[in-house]
């Protein structure tokens, strides 16, 4: 899988650190999406491992009574990560012009992304990325909803349709040798697509797409 230029694009190709330059302390998804992720994260998650919350923000949805090791945070507004209670330690770096990791090969246990896929320019490089600092074993969980900043999305985000994006992120995983086949959670929304819109509690979908390094 290799996206073309073009699908690369953003509506809005300034540096991304200028658009993230101010925090934002808001959450981006609904109550509903929330819980379904801390849920998924109860589930696939193991007490006392390492985590990495990759574009992470002021908001964990780890489960609170779970304890871990250590949860390396990641993201390019400081303010916002100082906020994250749960983050042992963070750093700021733009993905978009260096996708490599300051991290070691084979230090977490599970890489985090959290509605923030469809921001990246080079996802192959940061999915090769992701497998290379999991553990054998180690698992990557990928949720989205069908929120954005549509402007800085790219191109093969914003044209593709719900189904299409959940493919999309399947293809990044398998551009890496080494993955498990990937793994589908999806719950569509059942409002409306205008209350949808208006942002009516409920409304967003929520999509989990999972792999393991084998």
């Amino acid at each position: 899988m290799q996206l073309r230029p073009n699908q690369r694009l953003k509506l809005d190709d300034t540096d991304d650190k200028l658009f993230y330059a101010y925090p934002r302390f808001v959450t981006h998804v609904d109550e509903g999406f929330i819980q379904q992720l801390t849920d998924l994260y109860r589930d696939r998650l193991k007490p006392n491992t390492r985590i990495f919350d990759m574009m992470s923000s002021w908001v964990s949805h780890l489960p609170e009574e779970m304890e871990f090791d250590h949860v390396e945070g990641h993201g390019l507004n400081a303010e916002e990560l100082a906020r994250n209670a749960r983050l042992n330690h963070y750093f700021v770096q733009n993905l978009n012009e260096n996708p490599q990791l300051p991290l070691p090969d084979g230090d977490f246990d599970a890489v985090l992304n959290c509605v923030s896929v469809q921001y990246m320019q080079y996802p192959e490089a940061v999915f090769s990325e992701i497998y290379r600092i999991l553990k054998p074993g180690g698992v990557a969980i990928i949720s989205f909803s069908n929120r954005m900043f549509f402007e800085k999305a790219i191109q093969a985000w914003r044209e593709a349709s719900e189904p299409q994006r959940v493919e999309l992120v399947k293809a990044y995983f398998a551009s890496v040798p080494g993955f498990t086949t990937a793994e589908v959670i999806a719950h569509k929304s059942t409002l409306p697509n205008l209350l949808q819109w208006l942002g009516a509690a409920g409304g967003d979908p929520f999509y989990a797409v999972i792999a393991y390094r084998s």
